[in-house]
């Protein structure tokens, strides 16, 4: 009787862990499935973006639209390229005010990061703590103290006065980033540093540094997407046509036509033009973004 029991408890667990198995395997494919429809659906903009870029202007702007162009043309990134200064010299404005935000961003914030992380500062937290506090105020209502501030330096109509304005903007999430990557090291080898005679400038140089390059990367990449996409600070800070940003010179094509409406296939090119090279520097350094945010999540 005990010997039918227990093949029937073989039999049972068996039986049940072939169950697990499928269930394990379904659930893999259903979560995969899941992925591909959240991929499609987010995708799905951008390919009916380039797809409208690569349109002639009147098939652009046809009612009701076609999905897929019934013939190819490069007439709105020829008329995108000599629009106004032209897309060169908007290009060249938005790189130099991504890049100069970053630079900002990086050193102010890596030594910032260091010294909250590190050194015994009286009342630090409550100090960090108030930093973080801007991420709470919208920026956009300073624009205009910001903007009488700017007017009286003469920053306005300046790439340095607008990378000022996204490195404000940027600053206390690099801040967060920044410290708790410097707290993610291990003191050890700062102390070993100490020891064999480095000071505090050294041991931020030659050990920190170095291992706090993922964060670093990231404070990098959203400073870059956050320049490169920013709009309204521009749009105060700016009045003359050479000092445009991308965003700026995408927002005034869709009024200026010669039938008075809005140009899609040239809009629809300059939003590819925008976004190339968001994706590209974001799939080049995907790595390093990942592990930098999660720098310090885990003590």
């Amino acid at each position: 009787m005990s010997a039918d029991l227990a093949q029937s408890i073989d039999e049972t667990a068996a039986g049940n862990g072939v169950l697990a198995r499928l269930w394990r395997s379904r659930t893999k494919y259903l979560v995969g499935a899941a992925c591909l429809f959240i991929c499609v659906v987010m995708l799905a903009p951008l390919l009916a973006s380039v797809l409208a870029s690569v349109k002639s202007t009147a098939e652009a702007a046809a009612v009701p639209p076609t999905y897929v162009p019934q013939s190819w043309s490069l007439d709105s990134y020829l008329k995108l390229w000599v629009y106004q200064a032209g897309l060169p010299v908007y290009l060249l404005n938005s790189f130099g005010t991504a890049f100069m935000a970053i630079a900002f961003s990086l050193l102010l914030t890596v030594p910032a990061g260091y010294a909250l992380a590190r050194f015994p500062i009286p009342g630090k937290e409550l100090l960090f703590v108030f930093l973080l506090l801007a991420l709470i105020i919208p920026y956009q209502a300073l624009l205009t103290p910001i903007f009488l501030m700017f007017a009286q330096l003469k920053l306005t109509n300046s790439l340095v006065g607008l990378a000022i304005i996204h490195t404000a903007i940027q600053l206390p999430f690099s801040l967060y980033i920044m410290r708790n990557a410097f707290e993610a090291v291990p003191i050890e080898l700062e102390e070993a540093a100490v020891i064999d005679g480095c000071n505090s400038f050294q041991v931020l140089v030659r050990i920190c540094l170095p291992s706090v390059v993922p964060a670093m990367i990231t404070v990098a990449l959203f400073a870059f997407i956050t320049s490169w996409n920013e709009f309204l600070g521009a749009l105060v800070m700016m009045n003359r046509q050479d000092s445009f940003t991308l965003p700026l010179i995408l927002a005034a094509a869709r009024t200026e036509t010669s039938l008075g409406g809005t140009d899609w296939g040239m809009l629809q090119a300059g939003v590819t033009i925008s976004v190339i090279p968001c994706v590209g520097i974001y799939l080049m350094l995907q790595k390093y973004y990942v592990s930098g945010l999660l720098a310090g999540a885990v003590k």
